[in-house]
């Protein structure tokens, strides 16, 4: 009986510790969730607050998501088209930025190929033009129609991001800005005056930095400290600060952000991204620099042409 006694006693020495350690992951899982909430609220007002959507803007959103016909990858990769804009999407919005960010959880590869605004291309219904062009006479849909026509890529999602957002988004995951080396003075059409060197960086300085293209480079090294800063990002938003933070960072992004993903699918793909992360993002330029060749079209202006095939191969084969 002494030892009936003492095994069940032990046995309910376990069932209390195991219960001890449910009640703690619980308690823990709770307090996580509440912060995040919180975090993610105080980030989207503090983002709303400074946000005034026009009646027009709102429609041309929901007027982009109902028409956009995504397609999604045969291979089980995330492809998304990355769109910069200064205008939310309006009537009079640019696409300075057009990129093409691809993602594989099976194999932990992330992507970036940035396609230059003044690629000649065939739009459908409308023939050649800039590809720029694509997006004010169709939006995202017609955009994405014009990426698989000319080079073949289908594209799942779409993100047009504000760089109204961009500049709240940096400031908010690195207050102390985001140390990157600037190559030379930078100031003309970037309202911002930026000099050479290793330096920290504020959200509308990084901007600047990312959009300047008056040199030599023009669009080509425009694209390649785009490219640059979303690779500085990247280490950011991953670090343990960067996870801490992004609840708040996806509040204040999310109303400058017009897109077609659900929110379950972002979590679902942050969460994987986040929990093991790319080691690097490979980029790709297309069409590549030393592939193209200046011209100037009646009606449309000065453009960059290239040898479709060979460019649709490049980026067949960096994607695929």
């Amino acid at each position: 009986m002494e030892e009936e006694s003492r095994v069940s006693r032990k046995q309910r020495k376990k069932k209390s510790k195991k219960k001890w350690i449910l009640y703690s992951i619980l308690l823990f899982a709770l307090v996580i969730v509440s912060y995040s909430i919180y975090e993610y609220n105080a980030g989207k007002k503090a983002a709303m607050e400074k946000l005034d959507l026009t009646e027009e803007q709102k429609r041309l959103q929901d007027k982009y998501e109902n028409e956009f016909k995504g397609v999604e990858d045969d291979l089980g990769k995330t492809n998304i088209l990355l769109l910069g804009s200064d205008s939310r999407g309006g009537a009079d919005a640019r696409t300075d930025t057009i990129m093409i960010g691809q993602y594989d959880p099976d194999k932990n590869t992330a992507k970036l190929v940035s396609i230059m605004r003044d690629s000649y291309v065939n739009i459908p219904g409308f023939g050649y033009n800039k590809i720029n062009a694509a997006f004010n006479f169709g939006g995202p849909e017609l955009l994405r129609q014009t990426i698989k026509k000319n080079f073949g890529i289908d594209v799942e999602y779409y993100a047009i991001v504000d760089f109204q957002g961009f500049t709240h988004v940096v400031d908010t995951i690195a207050p102390d800005g985001i140390e990157i080396e600037v190559e030379k003075h930078m100031s003309e059409k970037i309202d911002v005056v930026l000099e050479p060197g290793l330096q920290r960086l504020s959200g509308e300085e990084l901007l600047g930095y990312a959009r300047f293209r008056a040199d030599r480079d023009g669009d080509f090294g425009r694209i390649q400290r785009q490219q640059k800063v979303m690779k500085v990002l990247k280490d950011e938003i991953v670090s343990f600060t960067g996870v801490i933070k992004l609840p708040r960072v996806v509040g204040t992004i999310q109303p400058y952000i017009t897109t077609n993903m659900k929110t379950s699918t972002i979590i679902s793909l942050g969460s994987d991204f986040l929990l093991s992360p790319p080691d690097d993002i490979e980029t790709l330029s297309i069409p590549v620099r030393e592939e193209t060749w200046d011209s100037t079209i009646s009606g449309v202006g000065a453009v960059l042409e290239f040898d479709e095939a060979q460019q649709r191969q490049h980026i067949q084969e960096f994607l695929n």
